[in-house]
């Protein structure tokens, strides 16, 4: 019986991305049985909501989730009574319980020159963010008034002990945990709690405590000192934006949420939805490729086909395959038939 994959195109070049990631699949060999649901602002114009419950449903029944992209400008507001499209993602991650987000950042040779920083400072640089995903402030409880807000971060021992177990085991030589426990009380736990973890499972494994500040101004200065990075919600966010403009674009990016064994992981590009160039036939794919071959290998355990996929990326981009966002003309589709013939 061939897995189930549901497919979240979502907004703006999206659905331009998911499409021709199919195709790819499809070339390596693979064969599922897709079913497409409408996600974040498409779900709002269809549904009234960014996530509905039998988009959901679908999900859990899954094998994997394959979502492209959501938002844009025309569901922006600062209403709180109205529905956006991140909320979608919020509540796919909350609904399946993926609270691990796993985010590879490898710059390439043939890219170095791409990258805003020197050759030198980004040579060597391999590392993997591992943000914790459905708890600290994004998840707190909110309050609003007319003249006051407030946003809860709070995270329990389990919470912070689960996602710095991930952090271990993917680590080959460290394990970099970020917080921010001279000031805030919940990064003091942590810090304690992976520093109890690391003594009781992990202790070969090198584990170094970072600030957040800190960490910040290294993956700039000297990325290449990373391996895994194990942080909160909301430090992960930015830190792994940051990490990935280290590749020249973050349309190289993907990633990978999951959650115990058994769940449907959900595996998406790190951009957002580009409306600006939505239609354009512009877009960059390789960010939904690599997520794809990140699903074949953590959800399917098709660790060949993901190779493959992943090689042949490589093999484009050191032939001249540069899209808009790399400083080239290649387009969506120029760029995927050349990721085709290097399979």
């Amino acid at each position: 019986m061939a897995a189930k994959i549901i497919l979240l195109p979502g907004d703006g070049i999206g659905p331009e991305i998911i499409a021709p990631a199919l195709e790819l699949l499809a070339a390596v060999g693979t064969s599922f049985d897709y079913e497409e649901h409408a996600f974040g602002g498409a779900a709002i114009d269809a549904h009234g909501t960014a996530l509905s419950d039998e988009t959901l449903a679908a999900c859990k029944a899954a094998d994997a989730v394959l979502l492209a992209a959501v938002g844009g400008p025309r569901w922006d507001t600062t209403d709180p009574s109205k529905p956006r499209p991140e909320q979608g993602l919020l509540g796919l991650r909350k609904g399946l319980g993926l609270y691990a987000n796993l985010r590879p950042v490898r710059p390439l040779p043939a890219l170095y020159d791409a990258s805003p920083l020197k050759r030198e400072v980004i040579e060597g640089t391999d590392l993997l963010v591992v943000r914790e995903l459905t708890g600290g402030i994004y998840f707190g409880e909110k309050t609003r008034s007319a003249d006051a807000a407030s946003d809860l971060c709070a995270y329990s021992r389990e919470e912070i002990t689960r996602i710095a177990r991930v952090a271990f085991r993917a680590a080959r030589r460290k394990v970099t945990s970020v917080d921010k426990a001279n000031v805030i009380e919940t990064s003091r736990l942590w810090r304690e709690v992976v520093r109890e973890l690391h003594a009781a499972e992990f202790a070969s494994v090198e584990l170094e405590h970072v600030l957040v500040d800190n960490a910040a101004m290294r993956l700039v200065s000297n990325p290449a000192s990373f391996d895994v990075i194990v942080t909160e919600n909301m430090f992960g966010d930015i830190l792994s934006d940051e990490a990935a403009t280290l590749t020249g674009s973050i349309g190289l990016l993907p990633s990978a949420s999951l959650g115990d064994p058994g769940q449907p992981g959900v595996f998406e590009p790190v951009h957002g939805s580009a409306p600006d160039i939505a239609g354009t036939g512009t877009a960059n794919p390789i960010a939904m490729f690599l997520s794809a071959a990140m699903m074949l290998r953590h959800a399917l355990g098709l660790d060949g086909e993901a190779a493959a996929i992943e090689s042949a990326v490589d093999r484009a981009l050191a032939a001249g395959l540069r899209t808009r966002d790399l400083g080239g003309s290649t387009s969506t589709r120029e760029a995927t038939q050349a990721v085709l013939s290097n399979l």
